[in-house]
C-alpha cells in the first residue's frame, strides 16, 4: 500500500476522528488544525435526502477551505487536507426526512433524547451520513459515506434508557448516542461503515488516501 503524502492535514476538533485516523496513517504524521469558524451552516428546513446531501458537502468543503487559508499562510500547501461532518438522519412518514444534530446543552436534553430513542431510533432503521472533503494541491475531491443503523425494539430501548441518560454519553454527540460506547446497547444491526458511525469512515479515506 502506497500512501500518496507522508503527512496529512486533519481539519477536525474531534479527537475520535484523530483516534480513528491514527488507525489507517501514522499518528506522527497527523497535523491537527482545527478550522477557525466553528459556525456552520445548518439543515433547517431540509427535508430530501439530495438536499441533505449538499449541505452536509458544502459543510465539509468550508472546513477545508478554512483550513487551507490557514495553511496558505504558512506556505505550507502541498500537504493534503482533510475534513469531515457527520450527520444522523431519520425519516418522519409525515413530514420526509430530518437531520438530528447534538442535543441542547441545557437541562432539557435528556429529553430530547428521551423523544430521539423511542420515536426516531427504536425499531427503525435511520441513516447516519458523513462527508468527507480532501485537498491536494489544486484537487478538491467529495464524497459521503451512509451507514444504516437500525435499534432493537422499543421495549428493550425504553428497558436501558433512563440507565443511558444517567451514563450523560449523549452530551455532544450527533444523534445523541455514541456506537462505539454504551449506546451500542441499543444496536440491532448496522448495514456500511462501523467507522462511519463513530466519525471517520475509514474505507472511504483509505482509497482517498491511498
Amino acid at each position: 500500500m502506497n500512501m500518496k503524502s507522508d503527512k496529512i492535514i486533519l481539519g477536525s476538533r474531534s479527537p475520535r476522528r484523530k483516534e480513528l485516523l491514527s488507525q489507517i496513517f501514522p499518528e506522527a504524521s497527523i497535523e491537527i488544525i482545527p478550522p477557525q469558524d466553528s459556525e456552520e451552516a445548518g439543515f433547517d428546513q431540509l427535508c430530501d435526502l439530495e438536499s441533505i446531501r449538499q449541505r452536509l458537502i458544502s459543510i465539509c468543503t468550508t472546513k477545508n477551505d478554512d483550513v487551507y487559508r490557514q495553511v496558505n499562510q504558512s506556505g505550507a500547501i502541498s500537504t493534503p487536507i482533510l475534513t469531515a461532518d457527520t450527520i444522523v438522519v431519520i425519516k418522519r412518514p409525515d413530514s420526509g426526512y430530518h437531520v438530528l444534530g447534538q442535543p441542547p446543552t441545557g437541562p432539557e436534553w435528556k429529553q430530547t433524547v428521551r423523544n430521539w430513542f423511542l420515536d426516531a431510533y427504536a425499531g427503525k432503521t435511520h441513516r447516519v451520513m458523513t462527508g468527507l472533503c480532501l485537498r491536494e494541491g489544486e484537487q478538491l475531491i467529495t464524497e459521503i459515506a451512509q451507514t444504516l443503523v437500525t435499534f432493537h425494539d422499543r421495549d428493550t430501548v425504553d428497558r436501558h434508557l433512563e440507565w443511558y441518560l444517567s451514563t450523560e454519553e449523549s452530551v455532544g454527540k450527533a444523534g445523541g448516542y455514541a456506537v462505539q460506547g454504551a449506546g451500542s446497547v441499543f444496536v440491532n444491526r448496522i448495514e456500511g461503515s462501523l467507522s462511519n458511525v463513530v466519525g471517520l469512515p475509514l474505507e472511504n479515506v483509505l482509497r482517498l488516501l491511498t
